[in-house]
């Protein structure tokens, strides 16, 4: 469960805490990916970073231009690795602290390159976290809502995987240990990336943790060179998410 993540990554925080943000990629004005991000027209209102206080954690909403944060390790722990982190918050809110940075910051602490990923989610009003129970009691109209804004939030993911590999040299990393994990709703978006990849932007590795993707593509075809997918959720999830 989510708690169980949440304080395991807390016995690395003062370890961690030497690594630090230390740039913001903006996917949708890069070579990858010039002007307007993949799959979307241009969206005005504002992305919103508040604590939650029903999450009781930092949360992004309405997130529009996607952007991937780097969290570099230390010199001399470097070990040519690198991991898209995609945080979850049920396609309405991105939990960027403690599904993003903190994660992140644990990877570094490894020796890991770590690119907290901001994807394309859906729009809401004030306190997207305050909003979500009421989104999901109807589920037929939540699941046409994740369905429009899945596409773009793969979009963003591939994008990111993609730029890693590109700018590995800049970062000093292998392009072949370019891997992607997400917790819940990002794990959906990891997963997908599990599925829908090309050469260039297949991943080394895929973790969706605490995600729904067991469910959403237990029907889908597995192409023959796909990556090793680590799945990981607990029995007692409110949400049924274990086998």
């Amino acid at each position: 469960m989510k708690a169980l993540f949440i304080q395991t990554f807390g016995l690395v925080v003062f370890a961690a805490s030497l690594a630090s943000a230390q740039g913001v990629i903006p996917l949708g004005v890069s070579p990858l990916n010039p002007g307007t991000p993949p799959g979307s027209t241009p969206e005005s209102y504002p992305e919103k970073e508040y604590f939650s206080k029903v999450w009781n954690t930092e949360v992004v909403t309405n997130v529009t231009k996607p952007t991937l944060t780097v969290f570099k390790p230390a010199p001399e722990q470097k070990n040519g690795a690198a991991v898209v982190v995609c945080p979850g918050g049920g396609f309405v809110a991105l939990s960027i602290t403690s599904e993003g940075t903190d994660v992140a910051k644990y990877l570094a602490a490894k020796g890991v390159t770590a690119f907290v990923l901001k994807y394309r989610i859906a729009r809401t009003g004030d306190d997207a976290t305050q909003e979500l129970p009421a989104l999901m009691a109807d589920r037929q109209k939540f699941l046409e809502m994740i369905g429009k804004v899945l596409p773009l939030a793969t979009a963003d993911a591939l994008a990111a995987v993609t730029y890693v590999r590109q700018h590995a040299p800049e970062f000093g990393i292998s392009p072949d240990r370019v891997g992607i994990i997400g917790f819940s709703a990002g794990g959906d978006v990891a997963a997908a990336v599990g599925f829908q990849y090309t050469p260039e932007t297949r991943p080394t590795f895929v973790a969706p943790i605490y995600s729904s993707a067991g469910r959403r593509f237990k029907d889908t075809a597995v192409p023959a060179d796909a990556p090793p997918m680590f799945i990981a959720a607990a029995t007692d999830d409110q949400l049924g998410l274990a086998p």
